[in-house]
C-alpha cells in the first residue's frame, strides 16, 4: 500500500514539475482561468434553469397556474441577470485576451517568416516542388507514350515468341 502511494505520489510530482517545463505564456494562462470562470457561471446557469423548470412544472398543479408561472419568471430572472451579466463581462475579456494571443502568434509567424534561414528554406522547397511538377510531367508523358506504343510492342512480342 505504502508503495502505491509513493509510486502515486511519485507520479503526481513528476506532473507538477513536467506543466512548468512546459509553461504557457500569460495570456494563455488567462484565458485557460477565464474559461474556468465560464464553466463555474455554466453551472450556475444550469442549476438555475433546472430550478426554474422544476418550479414551473410544480405550477400546474396549482389552480392559478399563470400567476404561479409568472413569480417563477420573475424569480428566475432575478436569479439569472447577474450570471447574464457576468457572462457578458468575462466573454469580452475572453475575447481580449484571445486577440492578444492571435496577435503575438502573428508576431511569431512573421518573425520566423522574416528568417533568412526559413527564407532560403522555403526556396529550396519551392524549387524541389517545381522539380517533381516537372518529373512528374515527363513521367505522364513517357506513360501516355507507352500506352500509344502498347499495341506494336504486343505485336513484336508475339512475333518473338511464337514457337513452330
Amino acid at each position: 500500500m505504502k508503495a502505491v502511494f509513493a509510486a502515486l505520489s511519485l507520479i503526481v510530482a513528476v506532473l507538477c514539475c513536467a506543466s512548468s517545463v512546459w509553461a504557457n505564456t500569460p495570456a494563455e494562462d488567462e484565458l485557460a482561468e477565464l474559461n474556468k470562470i465560464e464553466a463555474q457561471l455554466l453551472l450556475q446557469r444550469q442549476w438555475i434553469d433546472y430550478r426554474w423548470k422544476k418550479a414551473s412544472a410544480a405550477c400546474y398543479a396549482d389552480f392559478f397556474v399563470t400567476y404561479c408561472l409568472k413569480g417563477t419568471r420573475a424569480d428566475y430572472r432575478e436569479q439569472i441577470d447577474p450570471i447574464r451579466a457576468q457572462e457578458v463581462a468575462l466573454h469580452e475579456n475572453q475575447r481580449i485576451v484571445r486577440d492578444k494571443i492571435k496577435d503575438a502568434n502573428d508576431a511569431k509567424r512573421a518573425a520566423e517568416r522574416a528568417d533568412p534561414a526559413k527564407a532560403e528554406q522555403r526556396t529550396d522547397n519551392k524549387k524541389a516542388f517545381e522539380q517533381k511538377q516537372k518529373d512528374e510531367v515527363e513521367r505522364a508523358a513517357d506513360l501516355e507514350k507507352r500506352r500509344k506504343d502498347a499495341p506494336r510492342r504486343a505485336q513484336e512480342n508475339k512475333a518473338g515468341t511464337q514457337l513452330d
